[in-house]
């Protein structure tokens, strides 16, 4: 258990007794032990390096640097000091990457550094800090990624490796484990700089040769078959970015959006029309309220399906979150209820202890989650149907939504979204990169639809075909194509990463351990030798 004295940084020497790690006695003189102001600010830059990569900066190559630098605070470093110097790179990289948080709520900004760094301290801790860290950094951070996937509240995947490579090199990678085996790519790519900046090629080239490879199978992997061509609309009907429900009149969202879908050309000349998430505020049923009438009537002109958010009062302490398609004749068929809700901004965990310090920015009622495959049935004019994969706002975050919409037999995937609280444009950037491994990963089409952007049409290949800018006014036409078949990503799931993390994990340390590359090697010989 850590103690509570100061964050230790250096390797200066200390009359406490310290747990002792054996060294690896193949590695003289491989420690470097900067002073602690030297350390510290080496973490906070490595971390504000990574972070770089993410979007809306995307610069990916600084991140491969930022891990190499990370690998290198790790050389030769104590336990404590790896702990301190990882939980410093976690500060520089989630500070910048997190700072739209602080509008919403300054305390859990500062929680949510402080939860991420300290799991990237842990991942430091479980790095040995031999050459052996090639192999158990990677892993150690998918690990920590994966942990991110699940908790706290049922996930909180904020600011991931993964999406430094949305548009880079390494993206196809996603095709054969998903972003947990792309992170383990990135993060291999990083040792083996470090690697190469000390003049070691053979264990650079040992690191970074086999990612690469791995990156060309992944863009010849199987993405999938085209099955037919669909004509679809994406609605952004603008309005000014930062506001928040409160301060916003239902009625003029709905009058923008309705507005601007009447600029799409009906009677079929679009097979499907996709509104954003909660752009229907209704305070009692759908079926009841005015806007029902209108949005029949919308359908039935465009002669094609049309895709709405909705939000409608449950009772007094709940309200429900959903997408719901109105057909080409009008009437309302399919239904989607959100199921992964934002904590904090659609639901209160632990309310009874938390509301009283919210300060008023908390939501007063909990949103009534929803159950079942994440997949929309789309009647198109023709008398066919369409399935869609679907996933509201930040489900897309997600990959396993995605894999179970798939497994049901969706053919495109839909994200209804909606950023408009969000100060910057830090959320809705990750958002994008997010949809574009979703597509890698699935071999799907994806469609993001946002009240004030962004909207975005995402091929298969992750590349971006349409985006909408922030508050414009504007529908996105495109040509897509619904799509069977599966990646291996969709038929494994975390199956890979989760095999190469502990088997790299337990690697380094069996190498780290007294002897223990010696007993590797004289069994591989022994292996050898016997055939």
């Amino acid at each position: 258990m850590l103690d509570a004295q100061p964050p230790d940084f250096s390797e200066t020497p200390s009359t406490e007794t310290q747990p002792t790690e054996p060294a690896d006695p193949s590695e003289p003189g491989d420690g470097w032990a900067p002073a602690r102001p030297l350390a510290i600010a080496g973490s906070l830059t490595a971390g504000v390096a990574v972070a770089a990569g993410l979007p809306p900066w995307g610069w990916w190559p600084i991140t491969l640097l930022g891990l190499a630098a990370w690998a290198a605070l790790l050389a030769g470093a104590s336990p404590r000091a790896r702990f301190w110097r990882s939980f410093g790179v976690g500060v520089g990289w989630f500070a910048p990457s997190l700072l739209w948080m602080v509008t919403f709520t300054p305390p859990g900004y500062v929680i949510a550094i402080a939860v991420f760094s300290t799991l990237l301290g842990l991942a430091g801790l479980a790095t040995p800090p031999g050459r052996a860290r090639a192999l158990a950094l990677p892993a150690a951070l998918a690990i920590t990624e994966l942990v991110r996937y699940h908790a706290p509240f049922g996930g909180v995947p904020l600011s991931m490796t993964a999406l430094t490579q949305a548009e880079g090199p390494l993206a196809p990678i996603a095709r054969l484990g998903g972003p947990l085996l792309l992170t383990i790519g990135i993060a291999a790519v990083g040792v083996g700089l470090e690697a190469a900046i000390r003049r070691r090629w053979t264990h650079a080239a040992a690191a970074i040769a086999p990612v690469l490879v791995i990156a060309v199978l992944g863009a010849m992997a199987p993405s999938g078959n085209a099955v037919r061509p669909l004509r679809v609309a994406i609605v952004q009907g603008g309005g000014p970015q930062g506001t928040v429900a409160l301060n916003t009149d239902p009625a003029d969202v709905f009058d923008r959006h309705l507005e601007a879908s009447r600029s799409v050309p009906g009677d079929g000349a679009v097979d499907l029309v996709l509104w954003p998430e909660n752009v229907v505020n209704v305070s009692n049923k759908l079926a009841t309220d005015s806007v029902d009438p209108v949005l029949a009537a919308e359908a039935r002109r465009l002669d094609a399906p049309l895709v709405v958010g909705v939000v409608e009062s449950v009772d007094a302490d709940q309200f429900a979150n959903f997408s719901i398609v109105y057909g080409p004749d009008g009437s309302t068929g399919s239904r989607y209820d959100k199921q992964r809700r934002v904590p904090f901004g659609e639901y209160v965990p632990f309310r009874p202890l938390v509301e009283p310090f919210g300060g008023g920015l908390l939501p007063t009622r909990d949103q009534l989650p929803g159950t079942g495959p994440a997949v929309l049935d789309l009647p198109l004019a023709d008398g066919t149907d369409v399935k869609a994969a679907t996933l509201i706002s930040w489900e897309v975050f997600f990959p396993r939504l995605v894999r179970e919409g798939v497994a049901a037999g969706a053919e495109l995937v839909i994200n209804p979204t909606n950023g408009a609280s969000y100060w910057l444009t830090l959320v809705q950037s990750q958002q994008v990169a997010n949809s574009r491994l979703r597509a890698i990963e699935s071999g799907r089409w994806v469609l993001q639809a946002a009240p004030t952007g962004f909207s975005a049409v995402v091929d298969p290949a992750g590349d971006v075909i349409a985006r909408t800018a922030v508050s414009e006014e504007r529908v996105l036409i495109e040509t897509i194509q619904a799509r069977s078949g599966d990646t291996i990503a969709q038929r494994t799931g975390l199956l890979l990463p989760c095999l190469a993390s502990a088997a790299l994990l337990l690697a380094a340390w069996a190498i780290a351990t007294p002897g223990g590359r010696n007993r590797l090697t004289a069994r591989f010989s022994r292996r050898r030798g016997s055939r």
